[in-house]
C-alpha cells in the first residue's frame, strides 16, 4: 500500500465533507427564481475512525444528519422546478462563455448517483451537456494510459460533461475487487492528483461529488430493486459485493481521499439517505460553483405560418402510421 502524504495521511468517514470551502455566492439574477444559498459543511475536526469501524460511524453519521421531518412532493417539486430554471440559466452562461465544466458523481453503490444527475439534465441541452457512463474497459483501453479513455470524454469550449462513475474505479472496485495490479493502484493514487491539476491548469471547472449513504438505507434500497420490474437490472453482481466488501470498500475510500482531496479540486460529500434533499443540495451546490449570470433572451414572436400556394398534400394511405393502441 503506498504511503500517503504527511500533510493528507488521515481517513475521512463516509458523510463528512474534509475540505468545503464557502460557497462563493453568484450575482443577483433577472429572473423571477432567485439562485439559491447553499451552505456547505466546515472541515472537520474530528479524530480518525478504524476502517473496520466505517459501517458504524456512517450509520451514526446518517442518524445524526437525517432531516427530522420528510420534505414532502409539492415542496419537493417546487424546489427542482425553480433549481432547474437555473440549470438552463447556467447551461446558457456556460455557452456563451465558452467555459468547460466537468462534474464527477462517486459514491455508494445505491447512493442516489443516477436519479440526481437524471434531474439535472432532464431540461438542458444534451449537446451542451453530456453524461459519460463507461462500460467495462476493452483489452484495447487496458493497455492503454489509464487516464486515456476518460481525456477523449472531456468537454470543449461551451460544453459541461457529468461522469457517472470516472477515472476513480480504479481506487475502488478495481482495487477492492482485484481488477488492477497494487503498482497500478499505487501509480493511479500518486499520477492522480497531478492530472486533476492539469486539468484545472487548462481552465476546466472540476467539481467532485462523493454520495453517502448508511449502511440500512443501501440494503432497503437493494431489496427494492430485487422486486421492481423496472430497477433489477440495476443490481448486478458488482453492487452484491459492495454489501459484502462493505468495510474493504470503506477501507479503499478513506485512502482515495487522503490521497485526491486536493485544494484545487476537493471532494464534496453529499448525504444521499433523503434522496429527495441530496437532489436539491447537489443542485444548489452546483449552481453556487460557477458565477454565472442571466441571460434569458426576450420573448421571441412567432411569424406567420407560410401559405400554402400551389402544394397538394399527398394522399395520407400513401404513408406508413403506427397502430393507434392507445
Amino acid at each position: 500500500m503506498t504511503k500517503s502524504k504527511k500533510d493528507l495521511k488521515k481517513s475521512v468517514p463516509d458523510g463528512v465533507d474534509p475540505k468545503s470551502a464557502p460557497a462563493e455566492e453568484a450575482p443577483a439574477n433577472v429572473a423571477a427564481v432567485a439562485k439559491p444559498k447553499v451552505k456547505v459543511k466546515a472541515k472537520s475536526k474530528s479524530a480518525k475512525a478504524p476502517a473496520d469501524q466505517n459501517n458504524a460511524a456512517e450509520s451514526a453519521q446518517s442518524a445524526q444528519t437525517e432531516p427530522q421531518k420528510d420534505i414532502s412532493n409539492k415542496e419537493y417539486e417546487k424546489a427542482l422546478a425553480g433549481l432547474q430554471i437555473e440549470l438552463v440559466k447556467l447551461q446558457e452562461w456556460i455557452k456563451f462563455k465558452k467555459l468547460k465544466v466537468v462534474v464527477i458523481f462517486e459514491g455508494r453503490d445505491a447512493a442516489g448517483k443516477g436519479g440526481c444527475i437524471k434531474r439535472i439534465t432532464e431540461s438542458l441541452s444534451p449537446r451542451i451537456t453530456r453524461v459519460v457512463a463507461l462500460p467495462a474497459p476493452t483489452e484495447r483501453e487496458k493497455s492503454q494510459w489509464y487516464f486515456q479513455r476518460y481525456v477523449q470524454h472531456l468537454p470543449a469550449a461551451g460544453e459541461m460533461v457529468l461522469f457517472d462513475r470516472s477515472w476513480y474505479n480504479r481506487a475502488g472496485v478495481e482495487h477492492v475487487m482485484g481488477f488492477c495490479q497494487e503498482d497500478e493502484y499505487s501509480e493511479f493514487l500518486r499520477s492522480c492528483p497531478e492530472f486533476e491539476r492539469m486539468l484545472v491548469r487548462s481552465d476546466i471547472i472540476l467539481i467532485k461529488y462523493w454520495f453517502s449513504v448508511s449502511n440500512d438505507e443501501q440494503e432497503r434500497r437493494f431489496q427494492g430493486r430485487i422486486y421492481h420490474p423496472t430497477k433489477h437490472w440495476k443490481l448486478s453482481p458488482m453492487d452484491l459485493q459492495s454489501r459484502a466488501r462493505w468495510v474493504e470498500y470503506s477501507k479503499a475510500k478513506d485512502e482515495m481521499f487522503a490521497h485526491t482531496d486536493i485544494k484545487q479540486a476537493p471532494w464534496y460529500v453529499v448525504h444521499g439517505d433523503d434522496k429527495k434533499r441530496a437532489r436539491l443540495n447537489v443542485i444548489a451546490h452546483l449552481l453556487s460553483m460557477v458565477d454565472y449570470k442571466d441571460l434569458t433572451p426576450e420573448r421571441v414572436v412567432l411569424p406567420p405560418r407560410q401559405e400554402e400556394f400551389g402544394y397538394v398534400r399527398p394522399p395520407m394511405s400513401d404513408q406508413t402510421f403506427i397502430p393507434e393502441v392507445y
